[in-house]
C-alpha cells in the first residue's frame, strides 16, 4: 500500500515537472508587470480664486466636461477693455487708411509733395500696427477667459482631486489627476536572461491580481532599448568599483486587445499583473 502511494506521488510529481518544462519552453512569464495608460495632472493656465468644483474622485466624465472653474470677472473686465480699445483703434485705422489712399492719388497726380505722402503713409502704418497689436491682446484675453474653465481633455476618469472652492489657484500647479478612458496597456519587466525569447508581435495572456477574471489577451508592441535601471533618478555607476551583479529588467509594452467600455474602469492604472508571452 505504501509503495502504491509513493508511486502515485512520484507519478504526479513527474507530470508536474513535465508540465513545467513544457510551459517554460512555450512561454516566458513574469509577475513584475502593471497596468498602464494615459494620465495627466490638470493645472490652471491662469491664476485666480476657484469659484466652483464639479469633479469628484472616481467620476467618469466626457471630453470637454468642466471640472473646475476659476473666478472669471477679472478676465471678463480685461477682455471688455481690450475690445473697447480695439473699436477705437479700428476707427482710427479706417480714417488713416482713407487719408492715405486720398494722398496717394493726389501724389500720383503730382498735387502733393513727397513729405505729405510719407507722413500719411507713416500714420497709416502706425495705426495699423497699433490695431494689430491690440487685436492680438484681445485674442489673448479671450483665451485667458476660456482658460478659467478647467476641462477634461478626453473621455476618462477623475482619479485625484486637490482643489476646493475658494482656493487660490496658481498657473501650472496641479489640481486634478485625470486618467484617459481610451487606451490601456501593460508594462512588463522581463529578466535580461529571458528577454531574448520575447519578440514584437507575440501573443500574450494577462491575468490581473485584483480581478478574479477574465484573462486578457494582447500583443507585444515594443521592447525597450534600455533596462529599467537606466532611467532611474540615480542610475548605478559600476565604474566606482563597488559592483554587485544584479539581474536587470527590460520593460516590454503589451497592448491589450478587445477591451469593452467597462474594462477601462476595472483596469486601473498601476494594478499588478501576471504576464505570459508565447515564444512560438
Amino acid at each position: 500500500m505504501k509503495s502504491k502511494i509513493l508511486g502515485t506521488v512520484a507519478t504526479v510529481a513527474g507530470l508536474i515537472g513535465i508540465y513545467m518544462v513544457i510551459e517554460h519552453m512555450r512561454y516566458v512569464t513574469t509577475d513584475n508587470a502593471q497596468i498602464d495608460g494615459h494620465f495627466v495632472m490638470l493645472a490652471a493656465k491662469v491664476g485666480g480664486y476657484v469659484r466652483s468644483v464639479e469633479a469628484e474622485e472616481g467620476q467618469r466624465v466626457k471630453k470637454d466636461t468642466v471640472l473646475a472653474e476659476i473666478d472669471a470677472r477679472d478676465y471678463e473686465n480685461t477682455l471688455q477693455q481690450m475690445r473697447s480699445t480695439l473699436v477705437s483703434l479700428e476707427a482710427k485705422k479706417r480714417d488713416a487708411e482713407k487719408s492715405f489712399k486720398r494722398i496717394s492719388q493726389l501724389y500720383s497726380s503730382g498735387v502733393v509733395a513727397q513729405q505729405q505722402f510719407d507722413t500719411a503713409s507713416a500714420a497709416y502704418s502706425e495705426s495699423k500696427a497699433n490695431y494689430d497689436a491690440i487685436n492680438a491682446q484681445v485674442a489673448q484675453a479671450q483665451l485667458n477667459l476660456e482658460s478659467t474653465k478647467i476641462r477634461a481633455p478626453s473621455d476618462g476618469f477623475v482619479a485625484k482631486k486637490s482643489v476646493e472652492v475658494g482656493q487660490l489657484a496658481a498657473p501650472g500647479v496641479p489640481l486634478i489627476g485625470f486618467v484617459d478612458a481610451q487606451e490601456r496597456w501593460v508594462t512588463a519587466n522581463f529578466k535580461e536572461t529571458e528577454i531574448g525569447r520575447v519578440r514584437v508581435g507575440a501573443n500574450v495572456s494577462v491575468d490581473i491580481d485584483a480581478l478574479d477574471g477574465p484573462v486578457y489577451q494582447g500583443k507585444v508592441i515594443s521592447i525597450s532599448s534600455a533596462t529599467g535601471a537606466t532611467f532611474t533618478l540615480l542610475p548605478p555607476d559600476n565604474a566606482t568599483g563597488n559592483f554587485t551583479k544584479v539581474v536587470q529588467r527590460v520593460p516590454v509594452k503589451i497592448q491589450l486587445e478587445i477591451l469593452k467600455p467597462e474594462d477601462f474602469e476595472k483596469l486601473r492604472i498601476g494594478l499588478s499583473a501576471n504576464v505570459k508571452v508565447s515564444v512560438h
